[in-house]
């Protein structure tokens, strides 16, 4: 299985933005990369109302496919809680990493996004943390990169979890 990276944070402490940012890099280096987003809430949709899939899904049917040119989606009814991620990314067979957006409880390495303007104080503890994103000058035990260091961010995932693996 790929190595599994967790991006954690307080909501709007530029989990997402990161993310956006980090997966471009590590795509140019030639890296297939995958993510799991956490949602916190039961009532997501990601289909809508009145489309075939939909339409197949509201009928009953316990998975729906749907396949396009370079493109598919698979929506299938889940537990009542969230699986574990293990169990969820070993559904990638195609990637060299995956990161997920949350995820905190977890036991994958972890990376923490503190923003000054969203929160001052960590999540996890220094334990918990491969790496910390932020803007504050904290002094912790692992490697600290500013918000704007995602070329250096994306250094660190490689020779900490690619060349690894």
């Amino acid at each position: 299985m790929a190595p599994i990276v967790s991006i954690v944070g307080k909501s709007n402490s530029g989990k997402t933005t990161l993310l956006e940012k980090l997966i471009p890099l590590l795509s140019q280096r030639g890296y297939r990369v995958g993510t799991i987003k956490h949602h916190a809430h039961a009532d997501f949709e990601i289909d809508y109302p009145g489309k075939d899939t939909w339409r197949h899904y509201q009928a009953g049917a316990e998975a729906v496919l749907i396949s396009a040119p370079g493109k598919l989606a698979l929506i299938e009814r889940g537990p009542s809680d969230v699986s574990p991620l293990k169990e969820l990314a070993g559904r990638f067979t195609n990637v060299d990493l995956i990161l997920t957006e949350g995820f905190m409880r977890d036991s994958a390495p972890k990376i923490e996004v503190v923003r000054a303007a969203r929160s001052k104080e960590l999540l996890c503890t220094q334990d918990e943390l491969s790496a910390i994103v932020t803007d504050l000058p904290l002094k912790l035990s692992v490697p600290r990169f500013d918000l704007d260091e995602v070329e250096a961010l994306a250094d660190f995932i490689e020779a900490k979890f690619l060349r690894q693996s």
